[in-house]
């Protein structure tokens, strides 16, 4: 497969906080590449330095053969961005929207109106085409982004958490024309902090935390470097939460005494469920709730790192060094 994307050894800083420590990746052509990780560890920079918005300190970046510092232009020309907060004019109407960045690639109107045709039906805004924006769900308002990021028809397109905000139904809507992009070949890159998102669109994932590549592979290979399915059960009382510690101590245990949720690796699924609640029963624990779960993004971060994802704030790369 011919690469699209290639990162050799990418590094960034701003001030004295090293933001990316020498990541490297490669994104073939036609590919859904996840990365994933926490706010604050590097998934924008790395997104700004790709489309030309930042200039790395060090390292290598190409896309479609064109180095992103040196062939910038060119570069540019070679892909569609869709940022983290959806960048509309809420005073036009979706098929103005659209128009209008046709226009600004200096399109003949007959020609953006075909375009803008087509992409409103493949992003299913076709009846609300001529409605303001201001007056969209912030679901259809991530669709519109990504239709005006498509007008020029790019190779290449970055997602920088599309679905951030956006409730469930919104999700599954943003998934599906995401899913129909890749279809038609365009290669796309997009960061996400849910696993379930890089589970359902991603042909490859990578993990990112603290500026450093600590993961990478498929979904399924991923999911095995996590671990097991996990039990989760509520303790009734905080009394209980206690005891029960020393009933499961031979376990892969997490827990959160504040909840009184012990979580415990179920590599058996049902058998480990009866197993666990057999030995709650003889030790007269009481058991509120009990679920038997794949492996979330938590416990991605738990495992590779042995901390649990945080919500600390990425610096301001336009504040500090942006172009």
């Amino acid at each position: 497969m011919t690469n699209t994307i290639e990162i050799k050894g990418l590094r960034k800083s701003f001030g004295d906080k090293e933001v990316l420590k020498g990541i490297d990746f490669t994104v073939g052509k036609g590919e859904i590449l996840a990365i994933l990780g926490p706010n604050g560890a590097g998934k924008t920079t790395t997104v700004r330095i790709l489309s030309t918005l930042l200039k790395p300190d060090g390292g290598e970046a190409t896309i479609n053969g064109f180095n992103v510092d040196k062939d910038s232009n060119q570069v540019r020309a070679s892909i569609g961005l869709t940022g983290q907060y959806a960048a509309v004019d809420e005073y036009l109407t979706g098929e103005e929207n659209l128009n209008l960045i046709g226009g600004l690639y200096r399109m003949k109107k007959s020609e953006a109106q075909v375009i803008t045709d087509r992409l409103l039906e493949q992003v299913d805004l076709v009846e609300s085409s001529k409605k303001p924006v201001k007056t969209y769900s912030g679901g259809m308002k991530r669709r519109i982004d990504l239709a005006m990021s498509l007008v020029a028809n790019p190779p290449v397109i970055f997602l920088d958490e599309p679905t951030t905000g956006l409730d469930p139904r919104s999700r599954l809507a943003m998934w599906a024309s995401i899913k129909k992009l890749a279809e038609s070949g365009t290669t796309i890159l997009l960061t996400t902090q849910y696993m379930d998102e890089a589970d359902f669109l991603a042909d490859n994932i990578i993990v990112i935390d603290k500026g450093v590549v600590i993961a990478k592979g498929t979904p399924s290979e991923l999911k095995s470097q996590v671990g097991d399915d996990r039990l989760d059960i509520v303790l009734s009382t905080d009394d209980d939460f206690d005891k029960s510690l020393n009933v499961l101590s031979e376990d892969s245990v997490q827990t959160s005494k504040e909840d009184r949720t012990i979580s415990v690796g179920a590599k058996d699924g049902v058998k480990k469920l009866k197993s666990v609640l057999n030995a709650l029963e003889s030790a007269g624990i009481e058991a509120e709730t009990v679920s038997l779960r794949r492996p979330t993004l938590d416990d991605v971060f738990l495992t590779l790192t042995g901390h649990a994802t945080e919500e600390t704030e990425e610096l301001d790369s336009d504040s500090k060094g942006g172009k």
